[in-house]
């Protein structure tokens, strides 16, 4: 649990059940908040074990937040379970709760056959938060508020400098999560033996079986820290980020884009419309993937110099955001 030495008073606090969210700790930083990562990993996520967990993430919730006593808390789904502590905070304290809703608690079928319960929390909250219209027509549909923050500009940490090797190298910013065509990739990745790839996330959740296939020019980097992970982008050439399922944003592209690099993304319309400039959309086939390389290495200079252009657009489009997030902030007790 990270928890910073002097907590904030009557402000505003982002609870998120995550080891790490770059989001939660963005929109925060930007509004003058204070973040906090709750996440108890002895206990796993296992059907036998998650009440325990729960419990004890719960418990910690809670303590924070009637040591800071927030005017307003900003809670991350799923899990739809943090969303109890804030709202028992809130209600026996009469302040305010925002949601921030991840498209996989809408998508993922983990979560959505409990999204009647994230339906009780989103009507009694200020609002919810999530990234797209397709989402926010799910959450108006429980007679609730939504708000579409599609992205948020990021505060990287002070970059470490990465070793990597290539003429051409390419990160594949990955979780080992089940909507990542991960084997697809490898597949295409053993066609173009003139680039460098590498791949992220933690290797403790990923399918021994599909790392046993990864060509040579592929290298897994393990879960980085935020300064290397920030380093390795930097390094590369471009960045690419997929998925399988509609209606899901890709934050890490939004992360590169901000560092100034081209990227690679599934064509959904979604990402497509996000990601109009300086990108490359790829049909999540071998083929599709290997087009989608060849593609951005040959014309990179292109592609940089619209990564450039959509990066100021969507710091500008930032600043209406936020503006729209304060005045949310600015109202008085409970909804």
């Amino acid at each position: 649990m990270s928890v910073p030495n002097r907590p904030q008073k009557k402000g505003s606090v982002f609870i998120s059940w995550a080891p790490f969210c770059s989001r939660s700790d963005s929109i925060i930083q930007r509004l003058g908040g204070t973040s906090y990562m709750l996440y108890a990993p002895l206990w796993g996520s296992r059907y036998l074990t998650i009440f325990f967990k729960y419990l004890q993430q719960s418990i910690q919730t809670l303590w924070i937040l009637f040591r800071d006593q927030p005017q307003t808390v900003f809670v991350m789904t799923p899990p739809v379970a943090a969303c109890l502590p804030v709202w028992l905070y809130a209600k026996l304290t009469r302040r305010a709760y925002i949601i921030d809703a991840h498209s996989g608690a809408f998508l993922d079928p983990r979560w959505r056959s409990i999204l009647i319960l994230h339906g009780f929390f989103s009507r009694r909250a200020r609002t919810t938060i999530v990234t797209n219209s397709y989402l926010a027509d799910i959450v108006r549909s429980w007679a609730a508020s939504a708000t579409i923050v599609s992205d948020v500009p990021v505060c990287f940490p002070e970059p470490v400098p990465i070793d990597v090797s290539g003429s051409f190298k390419i990160t594949l910013i990955n979780t080992f999560t089940r909507d990542e065509p991960l084997d697809l990739f490898l597949q295409a990745a053993g066609n173009l033996p003139e680039v460098q790839f590498y791949v992220t996330g933690p290797l403790v959740e990923a399918d021994a079986q599909v790392l046993k296939r990864a060509p040579e020019n592929v290298k897994f980097t393990d879960f980085l820290p935020g300064s290397q992970y920030v380093g390795l982008l930097l390094a590369s050439d471009a960045v690419m980020c997929l998925t399988t399922l509609h209606h899901t944003m890709q934050r890490g592209a939004y992360e590169a884009v901000y560092l100034g690099k081209p990227v690679l993304v599934s064509d959904t319309e979604l990402l497509r419309k996000a990601f109009g400039k300086g990108s490359v959309c790829v049909q999540n086939t071998v083929e599709g993937i290997v087009q989608g390389v060849r593609e951005i290495r040959q014309n990179l200079e292109k592609y940089r110099n619209e990564v450039q252009s959509l990066r100021l657009e969507k710091l500008e489009q930032w600043n209406r955001v936020e503006a729209g997030l304060r005045l949310l902030l600015t109202r008085n007790g409970e909804n």
